[in-house]
């Protein structure tokens, strides 16, 4: 047996991946063993490039008989295996080379690092794994799935002794969604360790990859069962506890009961008081019981957590930026927006690229009404030297509507070189909006009808021309977009612009589906944004009503957004009809509130509060009202006495 590493692999249509693995190993193991378990695309033809030797195997659902064929082939002293979602990290190939020296040590548990989620928002999660092991013909592999080693070592070595690869680090791609997608993981794991629990029943390793493997398919209440049985049947020093446990308290979160997942909480906090993610957790549950001070106190014991170890397998932010921005929001529901700011700021400092923070510092500033400021206070805390910050931004400000905004950054990103199709309509959006019309077509006008934005380009000419009234020109584009073979719920949003242009005809309403209420919501939002209000009411009066009903509570919301005050309370007492709801008292008291209907707004805070009594802003907001009735009682009061009534303030009768 010769010295050095073996790496062994077993692959099957891994081309997307397998390069990247090998690529971070060639210079560091003596030999790539590569066992095939039918691959139909370059997988064999790409190891050959990096001088692997293939070997072909049958597959049939154990992963411990292939990965115990690839170790039958290995001829150096050690055995590296990795899967080819993986790759090593370059700072670990000295380390691993250094390891293989020390002669008492059988065995090394390395640091993986997990990368979850899908394209846009990715995170880690840190693990340890036992990956590298002496090479003995009675070191195998067991386990169809989630195949183990390390009992096995112990077992023929009671001696053996293992330790962790400090320095070695094992990046995993294999949970991002994509992945997951591909290789349909879940129900492929899911079956392979059911066919083995069907002969190991009582076997209580297998036990816990069956309930995380129902975790991750989403079946949270019939994991929450599996996992717990598990735990009552596990030594607490087991070094996959703290996890065990971590799972349970997802898996009852996730199946919406908290009350179970804070019992499991506070188990696992007196056995691991260091463990950030429970204490995390902890807060998320509370969240959802609306008892904002015990989640507080949860997420202020996480970011006060030390350095998590790696058998915590923490998730990224936990004991930073993820206990950040939920304190954030809790004193947002407290109305304490300076202390909010703080938060989010601290959120962001851990990771500038959490883009929720941003979102909620930025909702904070008010955009739309305060453009200048809110670049000032925003030039003091992030970077925009750069198109991909701009354009972050930029999609913020537009998804709140502060399109001034919203156009300074695109201007700068165009202005820095990135010159797109999609931002040039995203800029002639705002251009609309802004209501520079010839700027916006002149834009508009320059996409081709080869472009797939072609149709988007359009419809934006046309409300362009319809909010300026120009009919002609609004029949030419609504006759050319439904010759493009549009949906009947777009043709139909597209009548309904046009039955507004002629007030002398009475017709019937029009109905639309869900995506026709959708764009038509669209179309509203933009309407008021432009001082629209008439045609916006109109707009939404040819529609049949039952069509918007269900969407009646996010019209309110949009009309109060924009100060239609006495609309929106149109809107909400309507909603208000067929739903009790304290959320829809609170925003029809603000409404009242900013009318000067002073009775009104107090009458719907209390009922807000009956209906829910365990949210802080509604108190605050009544609490704010009676200090402000009082001052406009005062004042009339004072004006009476000064001046009474049939008396004229030059002093005549």
């Amino acid at each position: 047996m010769g010295k050095g590493i073996s790496l062994c692999m077993i692959v099957k249509n891994e081309e997307k991946n397998l390069g990247r693995c090998l690529k971070s190993v060639k210079d560091v193991v003596d030999e790539i063993i590569i066992v095939d378990t039918g691959s139909s695309d370059n997988t064999v033809a790409l190891a050959k490039e990096y001088g692997a030797k293939v070997y072909h195997y049958q597959w049939n659902d154990n992963f411990s008989e292939a990965r115990n064929y690839s170790l039958e082939q290995a001829k150096a002293d050690w055995i590296l295996f990795l899967d080819a979602d993986e790759e090593l990290t370059s700072d670990s190939r000295e380390h691993l080379t250094r390891y293989i020296r020390e002669e008492q040590v059988e065995g090394y548990f390395i640091k993986i690092v997990n990368f979850i989620g899908k394209e846009g928002w990715v995170e880690t999660c840190p693990d340890l794994v036992f990956r590298l092991f002496r090479n003995k013909p009675e070191y195998r592999f067991h386990g169809a799935i989630h195949e183990q080693i390390v009992d096995v070592i112990l077992e023929k070595n009671s001696n053996a002794a293992y330790r962790i690869a400090e320095g070695v680090v094992i990046n995993h791609y294999g949970y991002l969604e994509q992945q997951i997608e591909d290789k349909n993981k879940k129900i492929r794991n899911l079956r392979i360790i059911e066919k083995e629990l069907a002969s190991k029943p009582d076997n209580n390793i297998l036990q816990y990859h069956y309930g995380v493997e129902l975790f991750r398919a989403e079946k949270f209440e019939e994991a929450a069962r599996v996992l717990v049985q598990v735990a009552n049947k596990t030594n607490t020093n087991t070094i996959y506890f703290p996890k065990l446990l971590r799972y349970i308290v997802l898996a009852y979160y996730s199946a919406k009961q908290p009350a179970q997942a804070l019992e499991v909480v506070q188990v696992g906090v007196s056995l691991f008081p260091n463990y950030a993610d429970l204490y995390y957790y902890g807060g998320l549950c509370c969240l959802d019981q609306k008892s904002y001070k015990k989640a507080a106190e949860f997420f202020l014991k996480a970011v006060a957590m030390p350095e998590q170890p790696p058998q915590f397998a923490s998730f990224a932010g936990t004991r930073g930026f993820r206990s950040y921005y939920h304190l954030g929001q809790i004193a947002e529901k407290f109305l304490n927006y300076d202390e909010a700011l703080k938060y989010y700021l601290d959120s962001l400092k851990d990771n500038p690229n959490f883009i929720h923070s941003l979102e909620r510092i930025i909702q904070i500033l008010e955009p739309r009404k305060n453009p200048d400021y809110t670049r000032k206070c925003l030039e003091k805390v992030i970077d925009f030297d750069n198109n991909q910050a701009r354009l972050a931004l930029a999609n913020i400000f537009y998804d709140q509507g502060a399109y001034q905004l919203c156009l300074e950054f695109i201007e700068e990103v165009i202005a820095n070189g990135l010159v797109a199709g999609d931002i040039l309509l995203r800029k002639a959006f705002c251009l609309i909006q802004r209501k520079r019309f010839l700027e916006a077509l002149r834009i508009l006008g320059e996409l081709s009808g080869d472009n797939n934005l072609y149709p988007l380009a359009k419809f934006n000419e046309l409300f362009c021309y319809w909010v300026q009234g120009k009919k002609k020109k609004v029949r030419e584009l609504v006759t050319e977009l439904c010759s493009k073979g549009l949906s009947v719920d777009t043709e139909n949003v597209l009548k309904l612009m046009l039955k507004t242009q002629d007030k002398r005809i009475k017709t019937q309403k029009i109905y639309l589906g869900v995506d026709g209420v959708t764009l038509l919501l669209d179309i509203i939002n933009r309407l008021l944004d432009l001082g629209q209000l008439e045609l916006a009411w109109e707009m939404l009066n040819k529609v049949a009503p039952p069509c918007i009903e269900e969407r009646k509570w996010e019209l309110s919301r949009i009309f109060y957004k924009y100060g239609c005050y006495e609309k929106a309370i149109e809107l909400i007492e309507d909603y208000l009809q067929h739903k009790r709801s304290g959320e829809a008292h609170f925003l029809l008291a603000e409404a009242q509130r900013e009318i000067g209907n002073y009775a009104e707004a107090e009458k719907h805070y209390r009922y807000a509060i009956e209906i829910e009594p365990e949210v802080p802003q509604y108190y605050i907001k009544q609490m704010e009202l009676y200090k402000v009735w009082q001052e406009v009682l005062r004042s009339k009061s004072l004006e009476a006495i000064e001046h009474p009534a049939g008396k004229d303030p030059g002093g005549g009768i």
